[in-house]
């Protein structure tokens, strides 16, 4: 059996009730940044999972996929994660089971390398540095985000047309246009404090000397 929620907001892999039969789960296009944990309970004979174009960015991330033993084909392409340093080496590391990654059949090569990078204290530490990593990333954390852009107040619009009403030359048109694109609101720009406007007196005051 398969299951498609491709194109939709999923934020997180989580959440499935007990589907003994699927094998094929495709997730492709959502917003996936985190994996849960205990996959394999709710997902017992699970063979190809795909994440294509998603938002998962640390590979301790991936670490609870290798829960699910009957996992063979798993495509991670175009997640932030793939751009790591070790990405494809740490995956065959962690899921072993997979035979077929990013849509490339895992070569006995490059589990021979994955073996060797990740064994013995000097690849336990470098796991462990993963992890730590992975720990202290907050998904979404410095990411921009949609923000509705405040149009005038009530107050602000009134503002607008009494200016606009009262103004006479077209020199006062020009400064309230100036004003607009400024992001201000005519009648309401600020105000030279003190120490400016002693500045400007002492400006008008100085004369420049004649060559």
């Amino acid at each position: 059996d398969a299951i498609d929620f491709s194109d939709n907001e999923i934020r997180k892999l989580d959440g499935f009730p007990l589907l003994r039969r699927l094998k094929t789960l495709l997730m492709n296009n959502n917003r996936i940044c985190r994996i849960g944990e205990n996959l394999e309970q709710a997902l017992p004979s699970l063979t190809e999972l795909i994440l294509t174009n998603n938002n998962i960015a640390e590979l301790g991330e991936l670490d609870p996929l290798s829960t699910i033993k009957s996992l063979t084909y798993l495509s991670i392409l175009r997640n932030p994660v793939t751009n790591k340093k070790h990405y494809r080496l740490y995956v065959i590391h962690k899921v072993p089971q997979v035979r077929v990654l990013d849509f490339q059949k895992v070569k006995l090569k490059e589990r021979q390398e994955a073996e060797k990078m990740f064994k013995g204290k000097r690849g336990a530490q470098l796991a462990k540095d993963i992890a730590r990593r992975t720990k202290t990333f907050s998904p979404g954390a410095g990411l921009p985000t949609d923000k509705k852009k405040a149009g005038p107040s009530p107050g602000d619009v009134e503002a607008i047309k009494t200016a606009i009403a009262n103004a006479t030359t077209l020199a006062e048109v020009e400064r309230l246009k100036g004003l607009l694109q400024a992001g201000q609101i005519p009648g309401r720009e600020r105000k030279p404090g003190p120490s400016e406007d002693a500045e400007e007196e002492m400006e008008e005051d100085t004369v420049p000397n004649g060559s």
